[in-house]
């Protein structure tokens, strides 16, 4: 007979703690999902619950606004559901995107850019415009 591994943490008495706040979290997740507007359903979520307090993660600060504004009524829903619900606590924090590149790549340009650029630096008189070409120049990789 197969057990899973809840069947294991629901033994021991901390990881059994454990288990039912994961679930109490989950409950919750599914009960704010119906009960949030549809347009936030993907960019909000619970993030926590402790003693009647509610922690929600939102992907941006429009979201984040919106969700502060119906916290009462927010409140109102999830406590019907079950969990006492009297404070919600709206943070922003975005989900990672793990294709989302975190380091700059250099892009190569062209002969012709690199001559466009240099005669316009030429024209230009001395200070941070002419400075930043000149950077971009000396650091440019170029195509060949």
């Amino acid at each position: 007979m197969y057990n899973g591994p809840e069947h294991y943490l629901d033994r021991d008495a901390a990881s059994g703690r454990f288990m039912a706040h994961a679930r109490l979290l989950l409950q919750l997740s599914r009960h704010f999902e119906t009960i949030a507007p549809e347009a936030f359903q993907h960019s909000a979520r619970v993030a926590n619950y402790k003693s009647g307090k509610i922690v929600i993660h939102t992907d941006n600060g429009a979201v984040a606004a919106k969700i502060r504004q119906m916290s009462q009524r927010l409140c109102s829903e999830l406590s019907k559901g079950g969990a006492e619900c009297s404070v919600m606590e709206v943070k922003v924090q975005p989900r990672e995107i793990l294709s989302q590149s975190t380091t700059s790549t250099q892009k190569p340009i062209s002969d012709k850019a690199c001559d466009a650029l240099r005669s316009t630096t030429e024209k230009l008189p001395k200070g941070p415009l002419r400075e930043a070409l000149d950077r971009l120049l000396e650091r440019a990789a170029r195509r060949d």
